[in-house]
């Protein structure tokens, strides 16, 4: 399932360097209110910013893609710079106890980047479309998304992924990382998404088959807890929303940004 919420005021915070890293107990640094009492940032400007922000533009075969070059992809580098060092060393300490460490990625505008869509839809959802789109198993990877997952497996990290996408969609979201290069623990026991109808007995707060009402942090936050159950301490948890993050469970955070919606 995509992302529900698109409140497209709330970009400029999400495009500053600063915000993109925030640890616990920082969950509401760079959010802005939809509740805004005065005239709101203009939306044809705001496209524009986003534009530069990404460097948009069409390649040979009409798809809009981010340049490596922008400011998004450089914000994304100094993120992905500081992870690698924190790996490393929470690898170490980790490994050291006899511990077993782990890191937490999201999918969705955390490895897999969904910016033709957004700028071809014009920043709104349909569940149709959004469906043909994850099914074509064909977006780049968001910058450096590959590299660290491989090198978090390099230094002796067990991958997990933590999806809104659905259980319906696996298949297609598998063959998308395997394109990219982010070929690692692509298996139910790491790869966990959204199951409706048989959702697993850890959710059962806020899950029970044909009855779902968790709300993205219960769902996120209680998949790293189920994780942790299985004897892993999770060191990272990296995702584009607040919502990926929020609900404990991740000795530390990463926020990468993502000017185009947001998830309560």
């Amino acid at each position: 399932m995509h992302k529900p919420l698109r409140i497209a005021a709330v970009v400029a915070a999400c495009a500053v360097t600063g915000a993109a890293l925030y640890g616990a107990g920082a969950a509401t640094a760079g959010q802005s209110t939809a509740n805004s009492t005065h005239e709101p940032y203009n939306i044809g400007l705001l496209v524009k910013d986003i534009d530069t922000y990404y460097g948009t533009a069409p390649d040979a075969n009409g798809v809009y893609q981010a340049s490596p070059d922008s400011p998004y992809a450089k914000d994304l580098a100094r993120i992905d710079a500081a992870a690698k060092k924190y790996i490393d060393q929470a690898a170490r300490k980790a490994l050291h106890r006899g511990e077993k460490p782990a890191v937490v990625f999201d999918i969705d505008d955390t490895l897999l980047l969904s910016l033709d869509y957004e700028k071809r839809y014009n920043y709104t959802y349909n569940a149709t479309t959004w469906a043909d789109y994850v099914n074509k198993a064909d977006r780049p990877a968001v910058f450096g998304s590959p590299e660290l997952v491989r090198y978090a497996e390099k230094k002796g990290v067990e991958v997990f992924y933590n999806s809104g996408l659905s259980e319906a969609q696996r298949s297609a979201a598998v063959e998308n990382l395997k394109k990219i290069g982010a070929d690692v623990n692509l298996d139910a026991d790491h790869m966990f998404l959204k199951d409706k109808a048989n959702p697993p007995s850890y959710l059962s707060g806020c899950a029970t088959p044909g009855a779902w009402t968790c709300t993205t942090v219960q769902y996120k936050s209680g998949t790293r807890a189920h994780i942790e159950d299985l004897g892993y301490d999770i060191v990272a948890n990296f995702g584009d929303q607040y919502s990926d993050l929020e609900g404990g469970y991740a000795d530390r955070t990463y926020k990468l940004p993502n000017p185009t919606y947001f998830v309560s």
